[in-house]
């Protein structure tokens, strides 16, 4: 499944990046997030986060790792836990005066989370929905 969005924000790529290459501030922008937390790491490669989540009532935790960092450009991440993978890239690219960001994530379901999966659909969409005006939002700001 892949979910992707772009906004459109004033700010320079330079600051979207330090904010968003921050993945703590998922819990700002992202309503699906209940908390982030850096477990180690200085935000490059190999830093880790512990992220927990809501989706359609349920609450899952996974472990992001930073696997590719090219400021004011990329970043992405690779989740996982026990019934997914997800690999979270988000670019940053100049557009006009400002800068657009698009994020895409893309989940790969394991063991008996595959069947269910088709299900979430939906629900991801909306998260995804709900993420867009959250990163609108709080790109506006900076």
């Amino acid at each position: 499944m892949r979910l992707v969005r772009s906004v459109t924000t004033d700010a320079s790529a330079k600051r979207a990046f330090a904010y968003l290459s921050d993945f703590t501030t998922t819990t700002e922008w992202d309503p699906g997030t209940v908390e982030t937390v850096r477990v180690s790491g200085d935000g490059d490669v190999g830093t880790v986060y512990d992220n927990r989540s809501r989706l359609a009532g349920r609450e899952s935790r996974l472990t992001y790792v930073v696997t590719e960092r090219r400021p004011n450009e990329s970043i992405t991440l690779r989740g996982s836990n026990a019934s997914v993978v997800a690999v979270d890239t988000i670019s940053f690219a100049p557009e006009g005066n400002g800068t657009r960001v698009t994020y895409t994530a893309d989940f790969v379901f394991k063991g008996a989370a595959k069947l269910v999966a088709p299900f979430l659909r939906p629900a991801f969409k909306k998260l995804g929905d709900e993420a867009e005006g959250g990163l609108r939002e709080h790109l506006a700001r900076l």
